[in-house]
């Protein structure tokens, strides 16, 4: 993540999207800590079924912004793999979908980097003064 986004202030949002960002972030880091990442993957197809409904930008963005506040108030590391990945599974849960992507950033200095992104949209709460400067290498 670069500087700009680690220090943005985030919203914990309505009770409804803190219940689900606890339950998607508590899944992702189970996940990405306990099973290899093939199974991170089939779970995140899993729940790109789960979720049906596309999400409206607004939705997608509090969504983003209450698991990105419990991750800062998470008692381990929370990066932007844990949190995209959260996201994604806490918009599964209310039956609505995001689109998790892995990929570098492409402008140096390299950056691995993860993040939620709108099907058919652009990423959620990724941008930069200077622009969007990844590049996507896994999409589901």
């Amino acid at each position: 993540m670069t500087t700009i986004e680690t220090w943005e202030p985030g919203r914990a949002g309505p009770a409804g999207h803190q219940f689900r960002a606890w339950l998607g972030l508590l899944a992702a880091v189970a996940l990405l800590r306990l099973l290899p990442f093939r199974y991170v993957t089939r779970t995140a197809r899993l729940a790109r079924r789960f979720g049906r409904r596309p999400m409206f930008p607004e939705r997608a963005e509090a969504m983003v912004d209450a698991v990105r506040w419990a991750g800062r108030r998470w008692p381990v590391r929370v990066a932007c793999m844990e949190t995209s990945l959260g996201a994604v599974l806490a918009c599964a849960l209310a039956g609505e979908r995001l689109t998790w992507c892995v990929g570098a950033r492409v402008a140096p200095p390299v950056e691995y980097h993860a993040w939620a992104s709108l099907p058919g949209g652009g990423p959620v709460r990724e941008y930069t003064r200077g622009g969007w400067h990844y590049l996507p290498a896994l999409k589901i």
